[in-house]
């Protein structure tokens, strides 16, 4: 995640120390504990176009028990993962979630949901705050009738929104999750306006990742320079929020150029600052697939993120979370601990490597058949990386 808010405006947000915690930068990748996205359930009551983990309508066969998702809790607890996200298919599916993240909470870690919102009723967004959930992510891609259309389901909009309100009524920190793409792009002026009207502090834009049913969108992704102006758009508007007082936290997130991108920016504008995002996009040391995030699916089959369900590293109910993800006898785990020699073209070239880490290596491996290419939505020009 690339904090636009943070990195252009200096201002402390939620999460600061997951993302650029002076810890960080001195942590080798074996001693970097992940933040764990727990795909808890496949089963999904919308159908989305771009969905990386291919959800479906009934329930998946093998899902880990409650019992099981118990233990594998207690691991990553002991392992210092400092945040279990549970993901879908929509997590909400799941009969136990409540239980789960309550059992998230006792054992010192933060829980975070990842929703499509449309079942959060007043009543689910209590029971969510009472459980202890300290944030959820609710995805809008597009105003009414590009994210029905996304989303496969007339009125999933309003629903989702509804969702955010009774979040925000209940106490539940909420934000905006939008994957940016060719079909929504003309929203998103509509949807920076929204997080302004509704009272939404946080909003998270995707970048489109070529994985799931997202695989199948790679014409839709943003051109380079349409990726520059969408960057350029949600930078403006979090320093129009941040000059106004308006608490609206920005990131960007599954492009890590982004973030070398303000820097180049700043260096022009305010030379002192780009001092500062320096120190701080070097702490968060870029893409962090298979070091500072991992993901779980339903089966327990552990995951370099959540979009390389294609590619398991082993199943935490035949060896725990917490010694699959030190085993670098594996050459793909190993590759990703210790990537910059391996990287290939642009990527292993960029001066910037130190701030990007590659970027994201399954968007690679989908154009080029090698997850050591270069990443090809980086829409920095040869001039720009140092070639």
């Amino acid at each position: 995640m690339i904090g636009i808010t943070k990195l252009l405006c200096g201002v402390s947000q939620w999460g600061d120390t997951l993302r650029y915690g002076e810890k960080q930068s001195s942590d080798s990748p074996a001693e970097r504990r992940p933040i764990v996205v727990w795909n808890s359930a496949r089963r999904c009551n919308l159908r989305c176009i771009h969905c990386y983990i291919d959800a479906e309508t009934g329930p998946q066969r093998g899902e880990l028990s409650t019992s099981e998702a118990k233990t594998l809790i207690d691991d990553l607890a002991a392992f210092g993962a400092p945040v279990c996200l549970f993901s879908g298919g929509e997590p909400l599916l799941r009969n136990d979630l409540l239980e789960l993240g309550a059992y998230v909470v006792s054992k010192g870690m933060r829980a975070v949901i990842s929703s499509n919102g449309t079942l959060i009723d007043a009543a689910a967004a209590k029971e969510i705050k009472e459980a202890g959930f300290a944030y959820v992510g609710i995805s809008l891609d597009g105003m009414e009738e590009k994210n029905d259309r996304f989303r496969g389901k007339r009125g999933a909009f309003q629903e989702a929104l509804d969702g955010m309100r009774n979040c925000r009524a209940a106490g539940v920190k909420v934000g905006l999750r939008c994957t940016i793409n060719k079909h929504n792009i003309a929203d998103l002026p509509a949807i920076l306006n929204l997080l302004e009207e509704e009272k939404i502090p946080r909003a998270c834009f995707y970048h489109l990742v070529y994985a799931g049913r997202g695989s199948r969108m790679r014409d839709a992704d943003l051109s380079l320079v349409e990726s520059r102006q969408a960057v350029d758009l949600i930078c403006d508007k979090a320093v129009d929020f941040y000059k106004r007082n308006l608490d609206i936290e920005i990131l960007t997130v599954d492009n890590h150029c982004d973030g070398v991108y303000l820097l180049q920016k700043l260096r022009r504008e305010n030379p002192e600052r780009a001092i500062k995002v320096e120190e701080l996009l070097r702490r968060n040391g870029g893409n962090l697939s298979g070091v500072g995030i991992a993901s779980i699916d339903p089966l327990g089959n552990v995951h370099a993120d959540q979009f390389w369900q294609h590619y398991s590293f082993g199943n935490v109910r035949e060896r725990p979370f917490s010694e699959i993800w030190r085993d670098t006898s594996d050459p793909v785990m190993a590759g990703l601990k210790n990537r910059k020699p391996l990287l290939k073209g642009r990527c292993g070239a960029c001066k910037f490597l130190d701030l990007c880490n590659g970027n994201l290596r399954i968007r690679a491996e989908a154009v080029y058949g090698d997850i050591w290419a270069p990443d090809p939505a980086c829409y920095l020009s040869d001039e720009e990386i140092g070639l």
